[in-house]
């Protein structure tokens, strides 16, 4: 199991700058004559082929060509683009603010009939209040340097969130102790949105967990994920959102779900876990 999603879009773009430079090599050429037939610096090939350098289009294309592969840069060109797709950038993503991409995804919690989430340092969306959300959102909102629609944001955030009372949809949910105790929010917030958790944990399509801080670990803390039924992982980093639809990769995410639930405090103890986070808050 990989320690960080180094995802899809990663390998597929090493997979690329692999397959441009056996081309190379099975076309005699080094990386020097390459770049004599592309009109390049001699480094450019070697940048590309290294996978330091991303290529564009026309890069694919004069690269097949000098190999005499130029049948083949269709089929890159198109897996070079789908990793872009899988692989977005946040600011990218929120360049218009928050509320869109909040609005966009509507369609895919309204499909989805299972719903696996493990959260490892913020209350999962999905969850949050009117005033945690608020908090959360302002503070990216700064970091990213986006447009301020934080209300909208906030706003759009609980209406897409109403699918967790479907009571027709299943929801496996897990955070690591941790997440209780980050203050996103104020005080009178955090033990708002604390109290919440205990409301929808009891609700019958719920089923919350919550991975103790000195529990023996058989996974280590990975980064917040999305599971969307059978089709589709969302994973959330720093700096990017990743969404795998490989079956393979999503079958070693719902693994890693089903090894951290293990892990977890449920029922009483979990309760008993929030009412100790609450009651920190003095």
């Amino acid at each position: 199991m990989p320690s960080s999603p180094v995802s899809s879009a990663q390998a597929t773009r090493a997979a690329i700058a692999a397959q441009l430079d056996a081309m190379k090599k099975d076309a005699g050429l080094t990386g020097d004559q390459l770049a004599a037939r592309c009109g390049w610096h001699k480094s450019k090939s070697s940048r590309i082929s290294r996978g330091v350098t991303l290529p564009s289009d026309a890069d694919i294309r004069a690269w097949c060509i000098a190999c005499g592969a130029e049948e083949q840069s269709a089929d890159l060109i198109a897996a070079l683009r789908s990793a872009d797709a899988m692989y977005m950038q946040w600011r990218q993503i929120h360049r218009d603010g928050m509320r869109r991409v909040h609005e966009k995804t509507v369609p895919l919690y309204q499909r989805t009939r299972h719903f696996r989430v493990y959260a490892s340092n913020l209350v999962p969306g999905m969850l949050q209040t009117a005033e945690y959300a608020t908090g959360l959102l302002r503070s990216i909102t700064t970091f990213q340097g986006t447009p301020d629609d934080v209300d909208q944001a906030v706003r759009a955030r609980l209406e897409r969130s109403r699918v967790i009372q479907n009571v027709t949809r299943r929801f496996a949910l897990l955070i690591e102790e941790s997440v209780l105790y980050y203050r996103v929010a104020d005080d009178a917030a955090m033990a708002s949105q604390l109290t919440h958790l205990l409301s929808v944990m009891a609700q019958p399509n719920v089923s919350f967990g919550i991975i103790p801080f000195g529990v023996r670990r058989s996974v280590w803390p990975l980064e917040a994920f999305y599971a969307f039924d059978e089709d589709l992982v969302a994973v959330e980093t720093l700096t990017a959102e990743i969404n795998i639809s490989t079956p393979s990769e999503i079958g070693t995410y719902h693994r890693a779900f089903a090894e951290l639930a293990k892990l977890a405090d449920r029922g009483a103890a979990a309760r008993a876990c929030i009412t100790k986070a609450v009651n920190s808050l003095g």
